[in-house]
C-alpha cells in the first residue's frame, strides 16, 4: 500500500510532467528531433535548479577554503569528538556555510535522473504515447535519431558514454580548488578522496551510461555542459574573494 502510494506520487510529480514536457518540446523542435527535445528539457531542468546549484557550488568552494581551519580543529580536538563537532559547526555558522547544501542538489537530481530513465525505458515503448496529457499532441511516431547521427533509443554507445564521463571529469575538477603547496600534507585523507573522486566518478559515469539508452547519456552531456559553463562564470565572480 505504501509502496504503491509512493509510486503513484512519483509518477504524478516527476514521471508524467517530464514525459509530457519532453513530448511537448519534441512537437515544436526543428525537424522533430528527439535529441534536441532532450537538450531543451535539460536546459529547462537546469534553469529551475540554477539558484540551488549556484548556492551549493559556492558553499562547496567555501568548504574547500576552510580545509586548513577544519584540519586544525580535527588535530586540536582529536580526543574529544563532541567538542570537535561543536567547534566545526560553529565555524560553519560563522562563515555562513551549509555543509549539506551540495548533498541537497544531488538528492534532488537523483529522482529526476530515475524519472528520465523511466521515461526513456517505458514512455518511449509501444503504447507509451497513449498516456499523454489531453492537451499534449500525440505525434504518433518519434524520431529517435539525434541530428541524424545517434540512435538515442539504443544502449552501448561508447562515444556518448565517454562524453558523459569526460564532462563529469571537468565538472568535478572545477569543483576542487587548487591546493597551495604550503597546505599540502602527505597522507591527507581529504586530498586523497578528492583525487579519487576526480578520476573514479567519471569512469563510473561512463560505464553506467554505456549500459543505458543513449538518450540518458545525452541528458548527462547537456546537463554537464550547462554545469561547466555555469561553474566557469561563478568562478570568475568568486576570484576577487579567493585571491
Amino acid at each position: 500500500m505504501i509502496l504503491s502510494s509512493i509510486a503513484a506520487l512519483f509518477n504524478a510529480i516527476l514521471y508524467q510532467p517530464l514525459f509530457n514536457a519532453l513530448i511537448l518540446i519534441y512537437n515544436y523542435s526543428p525537424l522533430h528531433d528527439f535529441g534536441i527535445a532532450i537538450v531543451g528539457l535539460t536546459i529547462i531542468i537546469r534553469l529551475i535548479l540554477y539558484p540551488l546549484s549556484v548556492k551549493a557550488f559556492k558553499s562547496q568552494r567555501a568548504m574547500q577554503r576552510l580545509q586548513p581551519k577544519i584540519q586544525d580543529l580535527q588535530k586540536k580536538y582529536k580526543d574529544d569528538r563532541e567538542r570537535q563537532t561543536r567547534e566545526m559547526m560553529e565555524l560553519y555558522k560563522s562563515e555562513k556555510i551549509n555543509p549539506f547544501s551540495g548533498l541537497l542538489v544531488v538528492i534532488i537530481q537523483l529522482p529526476i535522473l530515475i524519472a528520465l530513465y523511466q521515461v526513456f525505458r517505458q514512455g518511449l515503448a509501444a503504447g507509451g504515447l497513449d498516456h499523454l496529457y489531453l492537451f499534449i499532441h500525440n505525434p504518433g511516431h518519434l524520431n529517435y535519431m539525434f541530428l541524424g547521427l545517434v540512435d538515442l533509443a539504443k544502449s552501448h554507445n561508447i562515444i556518448m558514454a565517454a562524453l558523459a564521463g569526460i564532462l563529469q571529469f571537468f565538472q568535478t575538477k572545477m569543483m576542487i580548488p587548487p591546493t597551495p603547496a604550503s597546505q599540502k600534507t602527505k597522507g591527507d585523507v581529504a586530498q586523497m578522496m578528492q583525487k579519487q573522486m576526480l578520476y573514479v566518478l567519471p569512469v563510473m559515469t561512463g560505464l553506467i551510461m554505456y549500459s543505458l539508452p543513449a538518450a540518458l547519456s545525452l541528458y548527462l552531456i547537456a546537463s554537464g555542459a550547462f554545469s561547466v559553463v555555469q561553474q566557469y562564470f561563478i568562478l570568475q565572480s568568486l576570484k576577487p574573494r579567493e585571491s
